[in-house]
């Protein structure tokens, strides 16, 4: 049965991955089937990158049935509209739409932000700080707390965390420029261990499946060309695109844009794997130390004389007592990962022609991430009924 008591229990924390649109439908079905079981209403905090802060906004706010109504409504240009090409050069690739979309259709950030405020569950969100000042003592990384953060600054903070760089400018948020968090912790799980009052980490990380650039807009763009190659100009233009096209079919990058692309797959993929790395040694260390304490008490109580025992096994209980470890060895806490693709139904973006967002797509990659989260779920025992 389900114990009314957990109601007041905000233990759990769900981290959520940057991910793009492939990332906030997927999600959604995580938080769906989540919302079904027992560790819904322990929903304590949330930490979000990227698809992620967006996702975890409407988590925060119990609405996800608003925000799977706004993403069936969403097609590619709400959310990132290709500039005129000779525009890029100044304002990027992209012009960033989301935000006004969001605003015209879920509400406005900064009143989004204030309901933020008052909602039992804590939204944290990661952004990158890419303010010409150098690093200072947050190292990159902007961190931004529903529980701390004026409402103005939290809904900026959301956007920029999901503004992704290879598309679009970053964006003001307070005293500072940034943009998608991705760059510095797509997968912000440290700082759910971090948190005091977490008991329970329930994550998803989406594992994205990177598609190549591709030469052939450069051979279509090559070939139209053609008719004009007597002009001076543009003979050396289409020699640039051929040697371009040499370059990719090297494996080599194709132009800036590409290589852009490569360096943010690494910085993205590395930075993910530490972030589990890191977790999984953690585990282990409060493992061990555990096991180490119980056998140091152990040998102390065999090999120290009865009259002494009581107080030998005490000032050992006050040593681990009084020992600080970066790792938090006072609590183990449990963590449940559900790890997605998108497979074939991907809606990635592109940088100029991008394919319809279809329905049918959609409610695959929902459905995707709900049926994993359920296995996930099932497999951790976790399959009573919330209203049970």
């Amino acid at each position: 049965m389900h114990n009314a008591a957990m109601d007041t229990r905000r233990d759990v924390a769900v981290v959520l991955s940057g991910g793009g649109i492939n990332g906030v439908l997927l999600e959604l079905g995580f938080l769906q089937r989540l919302r079904e079981s027992p560790l819904w209403p322990r929903l304590g905090c949330i930490f979000g990158t990227s698809a992620g802060a967006v996702t975890g906004t409407s988590a925060a706010l119990d609405r996800l049935d608003e925000l799977e109504r706004f993403l069936f409504s969403l097609r590619p240009e709400d959310t990132f509209r290709p500039q005129r090409l000779w525009r890029t050069p100044l304002l990027g690739l992209n012009d960033y739409t989301l935000p006004r979309t969001i605003a015209e259709r879920l509400g406005d950030p900064t009143e989004l932000a204030g309901e933020l405020a008052r909602s039992p569950v804590e939204l944290v969100v990661c952004a990158t700080d890419v303010t010409d000042d150098g690093p200072g003592e947050h190292g990159y990384e902007l961190l931004y707390s529903s529980r701390t953060t004026p409402p103005e600054i939290m809904g900026q903070a959301v956007l920029a965390s999901a503004a992704i760089s290879a598309l679009v400018f970053p964006l003001r948020v307070g005293d500072r420029i940034a943009t998608d968090g991705g760059w510095v912790r797509n997968y912000p799980l440290g700082h759910a261990y971090d948190h005091p009052g977490v008991r329970t980490i329930v994550a998803f990380r989406y594992v994205p499946e990177y598609r190549r650039l591709g030469a052939e807009p450069l051979a279509r763009l090559r070939e139209r060309l053609q008719r004009m190659r007597a002009v001076p100009p543009v003979r050396a233009f289409i020699e640039e695109l051929r040697e371009a096209e040499e370059r990719e079919a090297r494996g080599e990058p194709l132009h800036l844009v590409d290589m852009i692309v490569r360096l943010m797959r690494v910085s993205i993929q590395r930075n993910t794997e530490l972030e589990e790395r890191s977790a999984e040694l953690r585990d282990g260390s409060v493992r061990e130390l555990a096991a180490l304490r119980a056998d140091l008490l152990d040998l102390v109580s065999e090999h120290t004389r009865p009259g002494r025992r009581r107080a030998a096994v005490a000032a050992v209980e006050e040593r681990f007592a009084a020992a600080r470890f970066p790792f938090g060895h006072d609590r183990a806490v449990p963590r449940i990962t559900v790890r997605a693709t998108a497979g074939a139904e991907s809606l990635e973006p592109s940088f100029r022609n991008q394919r319809p967002w279809t329905d049918e797509a959609k409610r695959s990659l929902i459905d995707r991430g709900y049926k994993l989260t359920d296995a996930v779920l099932r497999a951790e025992g976790l399959t009573e009924p919330l209203a049970s």
